[in-house]
């Protein structure tokens, strides 16, 4: 082991390949800065530029979005209160019918009463004058009838009688 270290071993030096090393290194990087370096650094600067554009644009589209989502919940804090407003409409024009309503019945039931009473009311002017014109006929029946009879005191009192007797059957 100690021969390897000695001749040929890994940490010797040969200086002439250190030299050819060394200038295909120079070589090597003086062309790739001619050829290759510039179109790596634009394409990098590109590459830089494109994503710092699309964060911008990132940024950009986050803003709208909370922008969009903000006005979104403006609009629906809104629609909200429409919506309550419109119910709150609602409820006081049905309760405004609903009172016409029961306001209209209430006229009208007003109205067939009063109908009803003045109905009932001419029914029975009607009944009793018709009561007082059979009254007043059956008085003449029974005033002819006892001028035709006799003006004997027992008939004269039976026929009051019997006057009497068919006017309560009546």
């Amino acid at each position: 082991m100690s021969l390897i270290l000695l001749k040929g071993g890994l940490l010797d030096v040969d200086p002439g390949l250190f030299v050819w090393i060394f200038i295909t290194f120079i070589l090597f990087i003086t062309v790739f800065a001619k050829l290759a370096w510039k179109p790596i650094l634009s394409a990098l600067q590109t590459r830089e530029e494109s994503i710092k554009d699309s964060i911008e644009a990132a940024e950009r589209a986050l803003k709208k979005a909370e922008e969009i989502s903000k006005d979104n919940e403006k609009a629906l804090k809104e629609a909200e209160l429409v919506a309550q407003r419109i119910r709150t409409e609602a409820a006081s024009e049905a309760e405004a019918i609903r009172a016409d309503k029961i306001e209209k019945a209430k006229d009208e039931a007003a109205k067939l009463l009063e109908q009803a009473r003045a109905t009932i009311e001419a029914e029975k002017r009607r009944a009793l004058q018709e009561l007082r014109n059979e009254v007043a006929d059956l008085a003449i029946k029974s005033a002819r009838m006892i001028i035709d009879a006799e003006l004997d005191a027992k008939k004269n009192n039976k026929l009051v009688d019997n006057f009497i007797n068919d006017l309560s059957k009546n």
